[in-house]
């Protein structure tokens, strides 16, 4: 018989070709894909005992043939008979090729599945000139072969050379496709899409070593065979359920799914569900410290074990994307060469289910194993609390699983800090004040400060902190935060209790005058403070506010003030009740007053980490000659 396909223009090749795959290597995926729908489907009606056959253990094979050009693709599945190859293959599932193009024309990313359209076998046509299918149904009816060489014009005839039940899809590859038959191509591809794909793939064959027999003489040779090279795992570990598995088997998927990672992951999240939308899928936590592979190593998308994308935006939550795994849906929409994700009202779904299914997961870890949880939280604490600032629901449960480490190693959750430093930490108008350091060592005389009071400082050393910060100042009440270099630690937590001056407030005046002229510099504001007297006589500090916005803006978003940098401003804070304030005022000579003043606030920027390059080497210069006199 000879025919033409149904489709109302003739260059639909091309079209194909040029509009609805631009990469041409997916052909090999979905014609796997084809062959695999057609094995389970025989495993189906032979189970339901509409097929009356024997399933047995069907392999889909792939072979080179590169003397001919030849690349084969086959399967043991259903087969089909004249009258489906005229129905399937000839009558392009769709209504006119017109219609397809002007859908398609501008982008190829508006509807549909494969399969939709009855699409996927054309995908051939990008790196074949000539295309054949050889068929045997399970039905008892002839072998049937097509032959088509890319125009709309097609043969196709009975055959008596295919005698067992199958599909064969001989691809006669173009000059400008030749790559594809390479070995070293075919394996990668069949790595990449077909790994996990259900049914197993034959890839040529590997020489095996049969085990010696326990009686066997010393000088005896192993035995070898040649058996089929299966390069898939058909039964990947997230088809499985979760009570089927050990840590060690959620490990060595991992491994399985990124050769080159040699560290263990944290742990794992398993995804199963079947209601709004199926979804199964397994994710992991990898230690996040210094990690360069987070570009390299991502979550990969799977539709029923084929693969599709490793680009997850959108499915997953953002702050979810610094994890590694899989997820395999069925009902994510993509579009007919699987390359664009469709937006709609099931992605949504599904991305709110994995971010509740990752703060469950989280509440249940802290519950089995605190100590645990404690040890691995500074490896998982940029996604947590990434998530606590970008999805409100995560936020809302994060209470029961985000920790607050406090720089003497000790780890608290929301209400164990509060009850912790409630006593101490709450000021006059009954604020509850949670200091902060975001760097122990640079801060640490105030750090010291804040200790020698009884208070605990906090360690938040994460580049988000003062998002997170604001959220939690905006959704908590009657708390806020402060680091320990904002202000004096008086300050820093008001209490009511009278300030004893040794100063009048002429002496005040005075003093204040004499530091502000010797500084003569705009970016330090001078605060005159009735401190202990064994306080330091110069501390400096930047406002709360002023560095918070500072930081922000560095990290993306600092609100109405985004557009310039920020000034960089500091206060000065002087203990007037200090043995060095009355030294000053004592002082009568201005050069020597002057000198004293500048070497204070060196010794003050030197504990701040702001004393460097020219000021750093005159102060060193300076204090050598302090040591002749």
């Amino acid at each position: 018989m000879k025919g033409n396909i149904n489709v109302s223009v003739e260059n639909i090749f091309p079209l194909i070709k040029k509009f609805l795959y631009s990469d041409h290597e997916i052909f090999l995926r979905e014609l796997i894909s084809n062959a695999t729908d057609a094995t389970l489907k025989l495993k189906h009606l032979a189970s339901i005992g509409e097929a009356k056959v024997e399933y047995g253990n069907p392999k889909i094979e792939v072979k080179i043939d590169k003397e001919n050009k030849k690349l084969h693709i086959i399967d043991q599945g259903l087969g089909m008979t004249a009258e489906e190859v005229e129905k399937y293959i000839n009558q392009v599932a769709f209504s006119g090729a017109e219609e397809f193009l002007e859908k398609y024309k501008d982008s190829a990313k508006d509807s549909g599945i494969i399969g939709h359209f009855g699409l996927g076998f054309y995908s051939a046509f990008m790196v074949a000139e000539k295309v054949e299918i050889i068929s045997k149904s399970y039905k008892d009816e002839p072998a049937v072969h097509w032959i088509c060489d890319g125009s709309p014009e097609f043969t196709l005839e009975e055959t008596t050379a295919k005698t067992d039940r199958g599909t064969e899809i001989i691809l006669h590859i173009a000059e400008d496709s030749l790559e594809f038959l390479e070995e070293n191509k075919i394996r990668e591809l069949l790595t990449k899409y077909n790994k996990f794909m259900p049914v197993p793939i034959k890839f040529g064959t590997k020489t095996e070593t049969l085990p010696l027999p326990e009686d066997a003489a010393e000088d005896a040779v192993a035995e070898t065979v040649e058996v089929d090279n299966i390069v898939n795992n058909p039964t990947p570990a997230w088809t499985k359920a979760p009570n089927e598995l050990k840590d060690e088997d959620y490990k060595a998927f991992y491994h399985e799914l990124y050769p080159m990672q040699f560290e263990e992951p944290l742990f794992n999240i398993h995804l199963n569900v079947d209601y709004p939308f199926n979804l199964t899928g397994i994710l992991y936590f990898p230690k996040l410290s210094n990690n360069l592979n987070i570009e390299k190593d991502k979550i990969q998308l799977y539709q029923n074990q084929v693969f599709v994308t490793d680009e997850v935006k959108g499915i997953v939550p953002d702050f979810l994307m610094l994890l590694r795994g899989v997820i395999d849906s069925p009902d994510i929409p993509l579009n007919v060469s699987r390359s664009y994700l469709q937006a709609d009202g099931a992605v949504k779904k599904i991305s709110s289910y994995i971010t509740k299914k990752v703060a469950d997961k989280m509440v249940s870890l802290i519950n089995e194993n605190r100590e645990d949880y404690d040890k691995k939280w500074n490896d998982i604490k940029i996604v947590i609390e990434y998530g606590m600032i970008s999805e409100e629901k995560f936020f809302e449960k994060s209470d029961k699983f985000a920790l607050y480490p406090t720089t003497d190693g000790k780890y608290f959750l929301w209400n164990e800090l509060e009850e912790k430093i409630k006593p101490v930490q709450t000021d006059k108008d009954g604020n509850l004040v949670i200091l902060y350091a975001t760097n122990a060592d640079e801060q640490h005389s105030y750090i010291q400060s804040a200790k020698d009071k009884g208070y605990e400082v906090l360690i938040l050393d994460s580049p988000i902190v003062p998002h997170l910060i604001q959220k939690l100042e905006t959704s908590k009440e009657k708390i806020s935060f402060a680091r320990v270099d904002a202000d004096h630690i008086n300050n820093l937590i008001k209490k009511d209790e009278p300030a004893i001056s040794k100063l009048n407030e002429t002496e005040k005046e005075s003093l204040k005058k004499n530091v502000e002229e010797s500084i003569n510099d705009t970016k330090f504001t001078v605060q005159l403070e009735d401190l202990d007297s064994n306080d330091a006589p110069f501390t400096i500090t930047q406002p709360e506010f002023m560095r918070r916005m500072k930081d922000m803006q560095a990290t993306g978003g600092g609100g109405m003030f985004g557009m310039g940098g920020f000034p960089e401003m500091y206060n000065l804070v002087v203990n007037s009740n200090s043995e060095f304030a009355s030294k000053i005022l004592a002082t009568e000579n201005a050069e020597e007053k002057n000198a004293q003043i500048k070497h204070a606030l060196d010794l003050a920027k030197l504990s701040q980490n702001l004393l460097k390059g020219k000021e750093l080497t005159e102060f060193i210069q300076r204090s050598y000659k302090q040591l002749e006199k």
